[in-house]
């Protein structure tokens, strides 16, 4: 049984609040290395500290008690003047934090924590005392500093299966905007059911979520996790201000006149009464709710949108931690923290982020010696910045460090077996530079217990992808290396081109769109064995819909839409395309064959596939095109 029965509401507030708090002591303890002598932050840090003890004496939690009251009788001699802040100090203070977060871990899970390491508390006792030396603070930081985030594997491989038909059957009404579905999120495998959808058209999808749905009953030890299993322990609570509620309730009223104004026009229709003024004022009630509810709607994702700066707070302490061991002096630079963005994507960046900070900290900057030698500053900086643009969110982690070689980049590929020689000649830099993303890519010889084994930029390409985002690298050699992530604003609607492949309508993400063309079958050219077409003296392949879906191509196609990716640009050849939709995701929770990214309903209120451009191309990621014959008929050809 929890230590905390009947008190859950409580410990869950203490530890958002006491998460945040510390989060924001670790930054600017940070910020005191910089600036010893600064009261005012020896205060701030001193309150904190001060905080968190009285919540944790509320809860009960001695051991917590303890430790932060040593803490805070450190600072109260630190602000005093009775001590001056030493490396020492400082080493054993940030040994401190992360043995209270190691508490708040503890709480999280409903047990009291254990007792801080002795050589921790003796440390801060000889601080207190004015007696801290080097040697005794060694041996505790040893003991109690937290050890520096380490990669994470992306999940396995596979297409995610559980329950397409949950999400395509309910009825239209559980598509509606009213309603916004939460972001697609990456689900559990379903161990041992990954059928082959190649070739089956979306009914066909439908009738084998049937059949498997039918297995997954509740009490099946083999039915794969739901969603809600697989987000336990991340933070579901959002803090909203209350201008945003007092603005979705305002617009909650309008909308309920306006229903009842349309509720009296369709009885006074229903009665006979169809006078251009009764249509008129259909007309305007209509207008009036559509601009309302979409009013209702921005309101709403507004209440989704938190400050980039409470992700980006945990980071100066990691940066600070990674660059004491491997002995470089480092000041990671925030810039934007003020910046919205969807609450779902600042859970999902985490590891991104730390990952890239890890590697420019790691990979990027030189040590003071190189630093010296080239005319540099001994301490290096690294950006984190965030900012809007139009409905994009761009984040950028920036070093001044040494940048990257292409030209050994594609070596270290060819050397590895991640592309062939013939692959690495074709290359410009911008894809020499991509070729780091790569899973079991590694630019070093023996892996540490930092970095070595190529699997950390393999995480952040694959959480970026899930969050229907693209990643650019930008080096320069000696003088640094940046990346750009580029993000939807939010992930509940997403603008989408309709595309056709005959009668068959398909969604696919607006953002990677740049134009569509016409496609006539004598600009098509096959090139070194794929076919092409030029665009403003571009040469783009070309890859029809049919051949990514395993369909069979049965005339020409009379469109191309032109697609960015991170890694390239091509053109995707379809039969007819629908028009633009914005369109309320639905996402197919544990269950999601391959290249399906969700369902949408359009206007006309049909249910609709979002396609999975970027994982339809990693099916195919061994060919470099195909040939002009896969999606031209015969008949085409001779003509």
């Amino acid at each position: 049984m929890s230590d905390f029965q009947g008190m859950e509401d409580l410990l869950q507030d203490f530890l958002v609040e006491a998460g945040d708090l510390l989060s924001s002591v670790d930054n600017k303890l940070v910020d005191l290395e910089k600036t010893p002598h600064e009261k005012g932050l020896l205060n701030e840090i001193f309150r904190g500290f001060h905080t968190i003890k009285g919540g944790a004496g509320f809860l009960n939690a001695h051991e917590l008690v303890t430790l932060c009251h040593l803490t805070e009788n450190l600072f109260d001699r630190l602000r005093n003047g009775e001590l001056e802040v030493t490396r020492e100090i400082m080493d054993a203070i940030m040994d401190a934090t992360g043995s209270v977060r190691e508490m708040f871990n503890s709480l999280e899970h409903g047990v009291q924590p254990d007792p801080a390491p002795p050589q921790l508390l003796a440390a801060l006792k000889l601080a207190i005392a004015g007696t801290l030396t080097a040697a005794v603070a060694a041996p505790a930081a040893a003991a109690a500093a937290p050890a520096v985030p380490a990669a994470v594997a992306p999940s396995a491989g596979g297409p995610d299966w559980g329950g397409l038909m949950q999400a395509v059957s309910t009825s239209v009404a559980a598509f509606a905007p009213a309603a916004p579905a939460a972001a697609p999120a990456a689900a559990p495998a379903a161990a041992g059911f990954q059928p082959d959808v190649t070739g089956k058209s979306p009914e066909d999808i439908i009738k084998l979520a049937v059949g498997r749905r039918t297995v997954d009953k509740p009490g099946n030890p083999n039915a794969a996790p739901s969603r809600r299993d697989s987000e336990k322990g991340r933070d579901n609570s959002i803090r909203v201000d209350t201008v945003r509620l007092d603005q979705v309730l305002n617009l909650s009223g309008e909308i309920g006149l306006t229903k009842n104004r349309l509720t009296s026009l369709r009885s006074d229709i229903l009665n006979g009464r169809s006078d251009t003024d009764t249509l008129h004022a259909l007309d305007q009630a209509v207008g009036q709710l559509d601009l309302l509810v979409s009013d209702l709607q921005s309101a709403v994702m507004k209440t989704r949108m938190q400050p980039v700066g409470r992700l980006f707070q945990k980071y100066p302490r990691i940066a600070r931690d990674l660059a004491r061991s491997l002995g470089k002096e480092v000041e990671l630079v925030l810039v934007g923290e003020e910046t919205e963005i969807d609450k779902t994507m600042i859970e999902d960046l985490a590891d991104p982020i730390i990952h890239l900070i890890r590697n420019a900290v790691d990979h990027g900057v030189e040590s003071p010696e190189k630093r010296r030698a080239s005319g540099k500053p001994e301490k290096s900086q690294v950006r984190l910045e965030a900012r809007q643009e139009g409905d994009h969110i761009v984040l950028l982690v920036a070093d001044d460090g040494q940048g990257m070689d292409a030209e050994r980049l594609r070596a270290k590929a060819v050397e590895k077996g991640l592309i062939t020689d013939e692959e690495a000649n074709t290359m410009d830099e911008r894809q020499s530079f991509n070729l780091v993303l790569l899973p079991g890519f590694s630019t070093k010889d023996v892996a540490s217990d930092v970095s070595g084994r190529g699997v950390g930029m393999d995480v952040v390409k694959t959480n970026i992808l899930k969050l229907n985002g693209t990643i650019d690298i930008k080096s320069e050699m000696g003088k640094g290396t940046t990346f750009v992530i580029s993000l939807p604003l939010t992930l509940a609607i997403l603008p989408v081109l309709v595309v056709c492949l005959g009668e068959q309508p398909f969604a696919v993400p607006l953002s990677m769109v740049r134009e569509i063309l016409p496609v006539n079958a004598s600009a098509i050219q096959e090139i070194g064995g794929r076919a092409t077409m030029v665009v403003r003296g571009e040469v783009l392949p070309m890859l029809p819909l049919s051949y990514l879906l395993g369909w069979s191509q049965e005339h020409p196609p009379e469109y191309g839409v032109l697609m960015q990716t991170a890694e390239s640009s091509f053109i995707l050849a379809i039969d007819s395309f629908a028009g633009r939709e914005d369109a309320v995701i639905k996402s197919l929770e544990d269950f999601r064959p391959k290249g399906v990214a969700g369902v949408t309903t359009l206007s006309n209120g049909q249910i609709v596939l979002i396609l999975d451009i970027k994982e339809l191309l990693d099916s195919i990621s061994g060919q470099r095109g195909v040939p002009r014959s896969v999606f031209m008929p015969q008949a085409a050809l001779s003509a």
